[in-house]
């Protein structure tokens, strides 16, 4: 069974730092695509990092290139979304998610999700 579980999410001033973590488990990464997805209320879901298995870069939104950092540890089964010089507009709640390798970023491709966790940038 595929389980994906975010966490560290928060409250955080303007130009502050969070960094999330999405514990996995029921699949290998190597075989799928995973990312990280927003979503903010009246807002449609969006990608935020993508990669998929077979590549060793990620790909990001035009709005976080520069300030968000995909990782992951495969040991561990966990990937990471490093957050620095955050916005107001990065408001939302962030989802991580798994699909078929070929998924690029687009959410609708995703199959698996987690449950979520909130993330609110103060001004």
């Amino acid at each position: 069974e595929v389980q994906l579980v975010e966490s560290g999410g928060g409250l955080v001033q303007a130009g502050g730092s969070l960094r999330l973590s999405c514990a996995a488990s029921g699949f290998t990464f190597d075989d799928y695509a995973i990312g990280w997805f927003r979503q903010a209320p009246g807002k449609e879901r969006e990608g935020v990092s993508c990669i998929s298995g077979s590549d060793d870069s990620a790909i990001y939104a035009n709005s976080v290139k520069g300030r968000f950092t995909f990782s992951s540890d495969n040991a561990k089964n966990t990937v990471y979304l490093q957050m620095n010089s955050l916005k107001p507009e990065d408001t939302a709640v962030y989802y991580c998610a798994t699909g078929p390798s070929y998924a690029g970023c687009s959410w609708y491709q995703y199959d698996y999700w987690g449950q979520g966790t909130q993330v609110t940038v103060s001004s």
